[in-house]
């Protein structure tokens, strides 16, 4: 697609453009963009920041940032030196009402300048606790007129609860009306977090198959290698369950068991996935123990290298109880998904970090081959591999060459980065960056939908800030979590899968 496609003029006004999230991904994301032809030639990217710097120096810094974090690589002079034309800094309190009089005036110029009204992005790159401010500021200054025009951009955290994720989303329909609000999940950016739906309803021969009668279970694993890094803080007061059940791995909850849609219309999409949520199983407060299982980690050796517990990372308490590893079993009560249990788990510093979706399926209802025939076999599996390798395995039966009949089981892969050779895949920041700028919500959170993933995490987070952890740290650095995560699934008779994406 080129620029002619893109044709409303478009000015993206970054709330916390200074901070950490604008240089390592939102820039970086815009400057893809620019480069793959997808901005209008009329664009404007104006970050705010309370830190006092020239423009000249802000947009030094934004450019080492797209060198180091940019998936296009180091930026070359010249294409840099036309897409930073679109940047402007302005400092200033974004907490204070006369501060908006500033990007009014901002905005009035670009569009004087373009000569048509132009879409008005604001993208809050703050701590959540700035939302409420920011978005009543902007309904004030009365930059919030035109309702098809103007739309808000929130990063998660959506709330730290049930009350809190109300209590903003109450605060935000003040200002906004909900069409206008784009609460972003960079992981449904993400190209095989995408593939899902295009896998299962572009296809004639998975959707007749996706179903209680065929499949055993679905297993979600979302395991990071690293710590919690410099995000200490923060962390103490999250956890795995806020920080990626919640949010994360409840949209590929909702992306693997939704209904067909009808169309592929924002509302509709979105409408399957809240079905989801309202049909998962309410888990009582007595029974959190039987259905969630929390870890924490402790010092141990990652990659060979010797790395400290969570409780000697940085501004983390000594005796901490926060939880850096969640897993939960669900169940979709449903037509399609009743007694169909869903393992999902995430943790940090595990042994390797990887982001992958395992459909299990039953096995055949009866086996007319020998005995000797059978020792290889397995039931058939299809894997999803959303990161670090992108692609979808389906492992099968056939039998081994020879002149005996022996079973063993054989993949099917496709291969993102083999199969599409014309360029590395854009980030999920990019995707969801141009749909904000198109006015495509499909990828983005309604409110019911926050509120109805919180509901389904309300039980196991207040039975756990109740009853604090008395055995933690509780799994090494390096492994694969706590031994009760394993007994979570092995009582059912499953274990949990990981299959390395093998390159061919």
């Amino acid at each position: 697609m080129t620029t002619e496609n893109k044709t409303t003029p478009t000015i993206m006004i970054i709330f916390g453009g200074s901070g950490d999230l604008t240089c390592r991904k939102l820039i970086p994301a815009l400057y893809n963009l620019y480069l793959d032809k997808w901005l209008n030639e009329k664009f404007s990217i104006i970050c705010t920041g309370l830190d006092e710097m020239t423009n000249e120096d802000f947009i030094k810094h934004l450019q080492d940032g797209v060198d180091k974090f940019s998936r296009s690589g180091v930026s070359k002079p010249q294409e840099w030196a036309a897409f930073s034309k679109y940047i402007q800094y302005q400092k200033g309190d974004f907490t204070q009402a006369p501060f908006y009089d500033t990007i009014k005036n901002h905005i009035a110029e670009f569009e004087k300048n373009a000569g048509e009204d132009s879409d008005k992005i604001f993208y809050m790159a703050v701590n959540p606790q700035f939302f409420e401010t920011i978005a009543s500021n902007i309904g004030n200054a009365g930059l919030n007129n035109d309702s098809k025009k103007v739309r808000l951009v929130i990063e998660k955290p959506f709330g730290t609860n049930l009350e809190s994720a109300k209590a903003l989303n109450a605060a935000l329909i003040k200002s906004f009306s909900e069409c206008q609000l784009y609460r972003i999940d960079h992981y449904l950016g993400k190209e095989t977090v995408q593939n899902i739906l295009a896998f299962r309803f572009a296809n004639a021969l998975f959707e007749p198959i996706w179903n209680r009668n065929y499949i055993d279970h679905v297993q979600i694993t979302v395991a990071e290698s690293i710590g919690v890094e410099d995000r200490g803080g923060y962390y103490e007061h999250s956890g795995a369950l806020r920080d990626m059940i919640q949010n994360h791995l409840m949209q590929l909850v909702c992306l693997i068991a939704m209904e067909p849609p009808v169309s592929f219309n924002a509302d509709e999409v979105r409408n399957r996935k809240v079905d989801v949520l309202n049909s998962i199983r309410k888990i009582k407060k007595e029974e959190v123990h039987i259905y969630a299982v929390r870890g924490q980690y402790g010092e141990g050796w990652v990659e060979g290298e010797k790395v400290k517990g969570y409780r000697s990372e940085k501004a983390v308490a000594a005796d901490s109880t926060t939880e850096t590893f969640a897993a939960l079993k669900l169940f979709v009560d449903n037509w399609r998904w009743t007694d169909v249990p869903f393992y999902i788990r995430s943790g940090k510093r595990m042994q390797e970090s990887i982001s992958v979706i395992t459909i299990d399926f039953k096995p055949v209802p009866h086996q007319s081959f020998p005995e000797e025939a059978m020792e290889n076999w397995q039931p058939n599996k299809l894997v999803l591999n959303i990161q670090p390798d992108m692609g979808i395995r389906l492992r099968f039966q056939a039998k081994r060459p020879g002149l005996q009949m022996h079973l063993a089981p054989v993949d099917m892969l496709f291969d993102y980065s083999n199969t599409y050779q014309s360029g590395s895949s854009p980030e999920g920041y990019e995707t969801l960056l141009l749909d904000v700028m198109e006015g495509d919500a499909t990828l983005f959170m309604r409110a019911d939908q926050v509120e109805a993933a919180w509901e389904v995490v309300m039980p196991v987070l207040s039975n756990w800030q109740a009853n604090p952890s008395v055995n933690f740290p509780n799994y090494a650095a390096g492994t694969n979590g706590p031994e009760t995560a394993e007994a979570l699934i092995a009582k059912d008779g499953n274990n949990w899968i990981i299959m390395p994406f093998e390159k061919k």
